[in-house]
């Protein structure tokens, strides 16, 4: 069905209706004046001076657009934007009012054992406007149950597994308060079966366990070993026949084999009527995604399921996944987690609980005795939440969800209620609201999902954001008004010609120029005023729709450099720049010589350099010429002047004491270093004549032992050690011994 929404205008005009109406013709006006006062306080549609239909409508659902061509004629366009009301009141018919309704349509249902209604709402909505809804969730008594157990088969998990052979039976009896119809399923996890996590050593490849003598199965990241099943036996046999594996480091894979669990549903068995619930048992923390990376693994995790005759085959190419992915496959799969955890890790897991919706975490035993007991109390925790959470938003629509609990209280649909009985009733007020239009494209429906369940409620949303007027059908029976100036009643001028006599001397005001066209032809002309046109290329602006931001150079990324405008295509700098671009500081400091002028007079400044205009200057600021006509102090480098000048350029008279100076210094200074160096040489004479006459002649055995000694050393510092020559004389090292002492006993 459909339920049109009430205007807030209606709330505002009651304010001042009298409980009678008049019966003279001034009380009825008396009236109508009051009702106007009591209206205009918080008209914001009449107050906008909107001048569109569009932006008439953008202002709120209370706003309405008067189409109807003799409407007010003598007025200004924004009268037609008002309240629906208030455009009745000022003439126009009913028919030519813009003015679309908010709606909402609830799909009924008609399923049996069906928890959530509606399951399906229709929304016809403005902007800012709202719609809102009560959704009903009521859980089942005894409703069917599947449970699957994934197992850490770690070595350290081996009292645990002996332990789950007994608990088929014993937990079917315990959860029939709860559900006739229970179902088991079995999986094992341990880690990523490659190195840094497990030994690759050729001897401990296919048995991790070798060193302890125990017969351990490779490790693997998932193994689906039952599908969901009835049977009990079947279960208690598949679990008996469990073997346990092991790996290197502490964290498992086990939110890698959770996902896979809970995606793959074709081969473990999830029924679409049942509850849903794993029971995650393991000792210790699990590997989170980026740990891969460790492994050389940077693939991210897809979320979908990879299983191949029941091993997940993408353990060792692909990443573990993130909390959020791992979270959102949960709920998108309606299934709620349970981590039975032994040990210290049972805090890890009790702080991800957050973050992981429709999970809790129980604490257990190392022999397991009080797992069936955790389960229990689990599954009844979670059954007694009801959580709705939002999926698939839309850009531009909000949706705001509080939960109604039956004991009163009132919490966000995230938070939910707690405590939840059987065959208690849970309403959850939805609102939604079109906060804009400023949307394109994409999907136009919202999923509400309440977490564990596996029904959802889908919301279709149907956004008007444009006028019926403006269909091409109906532009020339109505008026939508797209350009036109608010305070001017004329109609636009074109290239001169104006259809309004009295506004036609006003087309001049729209030029630049006589010769140039009415808004640099970017624009129309309306009321001696310009308003440009709409392009995609960028926007055009300006007094004459004469300048814009897309058809001048850009610099660097930016048009004009950023320190120009963009007028008829050229940029005009900002005080301070130049350029054709504005790419230019305008300060000429870099171009000023010493004596302080601009490129020596010969050349201008450009972009803080120099630019000689003289054929015959050269150098950074212009200041070298050759053959130049300037003056010799202005140009004393230069060789010559003028060809018709036989005068050659001289050099300063307080250069040429500096030479003269210089000259002298050096000549006295190379004299003193000779005399210096004559003196010193005749010292070294004396002494040497002086000390031969105590020296004792050498003999010529002597003699010849020196020279053999500076020829070893000689030979000693070649470059290339193979080149080294020793001679046939040489002796060993204990023959030389030998010989020296034996020379000397002779002396």
């Amino acid at each position: 069905m459909l339920r049109p929404v009430a205007a807030p205008h209606a709330a505002i005009s009651t304010r001042c209706l009298v409980s009678r109406a008049p019966s003279s013709l001034l009380a009825f006006w008396l009236l109508s004046l009051l009702l106007g006062l009591c209206q205009s306080v918080e008209n914001k549609c009449s107050s906008s001076n909107a001048a569109t239909c569009t932006k008439c409508l953008a202002l709120g659902p209370e706003c309405g657009w008067c189409t109807q061509e003799d409407f007010m004629v003598d007025s200004a366009e924004s009268e037609r934007c008002d309240t629906v009301f208030n455009l009745k009141a000022k003439g126009c018919r009913a028919q030519f009012i813009e003015h679309p309704a908010v709606q909402l349509q609830v799909v009924s249902t008609k399923e049996a054992n069906t928890q959530i209604t509606p399951s399906e709402v229709v929304a016809h909505l403005r902007p800012g406007s709202k719609v809102n809804f009560m959704l009903r969730v009521h859980r089942f008594e005894k409703y069917p149950l599947d449970l699957y157990y994934l197992v850490d088969v770690s070595a350290s998990m081996a009292t645990s597994i002996e332990k789950l052979n007994s608990i088929g039976f014993d937990l079917s009896q315990k959860m029939i308060d709860f559900s006739h119809d229970i179902r088991f399923g079995f999986g094992s996890f341990v880690d990523k079966p490659v190195s840094p996590y497990i030994s690759i050593h050729p001897d401990r490849i296919k048995n991790q366990c070798r060193d302890y003598k125990l017969d351990c199965i490779p490790p693997h990241g998932f193994i689906h070993r039952l599908s969901l099943t009835s049977n009990i036996t079947q279960f208690i046999q598949i679990v008996s026949k469990q073997k346990i594996s092991a790996n290197i480091d502490n964290p498992e894979g086990a939110f890698d084999a959770m996902l896979q669990a809970a995606v793959c549903h074709k081969d473990i068995g999830w029924r679409k009527e049942a509850k849903r619930l794993i029971i995650l048992m393991t000792d210790q923390t699990s590997h989170l995604a980026l740990d891969s990376k460790l492994a050389g693994i940077v693939t991210p995790n897809d979320g979908n399921c990879h299983l191949k005759d029941n091993v997940y085959t993408r353990a060792t190419d692909m990443e573990h996944p993130s909390l959020g992915l791992l979270g959102q496959r949960l709920v998108d799969n309606h299934v709620y987690g349970m981590f039975a955890v032994q040990g210290k890790a049972f805090d890890w897991y009790k702080d991800l609980m957050p973050l992981l919706p429709g999970t809790t975490a129980k604490k257990f035993d190392v022999t397991a005795s009080n797992i069936n007991n955790l389960v229990v109390e689990a599954y009844k925790a979670l059954v007694s939440e009801m959580k709705i959470q939002v999926y698939n938003p839309m850009k531009g629509i909000s949706v705001n969800i509080t939960a109604i609990c039956p004991d009163g209280s009132r919490h966000s649909g995230v938070e939910g209620c707690h405590n939840v009985k059987n065959n208690d009733k849970v309403l959850f007020n939805v609102t939604i609201t079109m906060d804009n239009c400023d949307v394109d494209g994409g999907h136009n429906y919202i999923i509400l999902k309440p977490i564990g369940f596996n029904e959802t409620v889908k919301i279709k949303i149907h956004r008007t954001c444009t006028c019926q007027c403006n269909s091409p059908l109906r532009q020339k029976e109505h008026k939508c008004i797209t350009e036109v100036h608010p305070d001017c009643p004329g109609v636009p001028c074109r290239d001169g010609n104006c259809s309004s006599g009295e506004y036609a001397h006003l087309s001049g005001k729209c030029k630049h120029s006589p010769t140039e066209p009415e808004c640099s032809g970017q624009g129309i002309c309306l009321c001696g005023k310009c308003y440009c046109h709409e392009t995609k290329l960028g926007k055009i602006y300006g007094k004459y729709c004469e300048m814009d931001d897309f058809s001048c150079p850009y610099n660097q990324g930016k048009l004009c450099s950023g320190n120009g405008e963009c007028e008829y295509g050229i940029c005009k700098c900002f005080n301070g720049w130049e350029g054709d671009r504005c790419q230019c500081s305008s300060s000429k400091k870099a171009c000023m010589d010493a004596n302080g002028l601009l490129c020596s007079g010969r050349g201008t400044c450009m972009c803080g350099k120099c630019e000689c205009t003289d054929d015959k200057s050269f150098g950074p600021l212009c200041q070298y010429c050759s053959g130049c006509s300037n003056t010799c102090t202005d140009n004393w480098d230069c060789k010559h002047f003028k060809s018709s000048d036989l005068n050659t350029c001289q050099y300063p008279w307080n250069l040429k004491i500096f030479f003269i100076i210089f000259t002298a210094t050096f000549l006295l200074g190379f004299l003193i270093t000779l005399i210096i160096r004559v003196i010193i040489l005749q010292g070294d004479n004396n002494k040497s004549t002086s000390s031969s006459s105590y020296r004792v002649p050498t003999s010529m055995k002597d003699k010849n032992g020196l020279h053999n000694a500076f020829t070893s050393t000689v030979t000693y510092t070649r470059e290339k050690p193979e080149d080294i020559i020793i001679s046939n004389g040489s002796l060993a090292v204990h023959e030389a011994l030998y010989k020296f002492e034996e020379k000397k006993h002779m002396y």
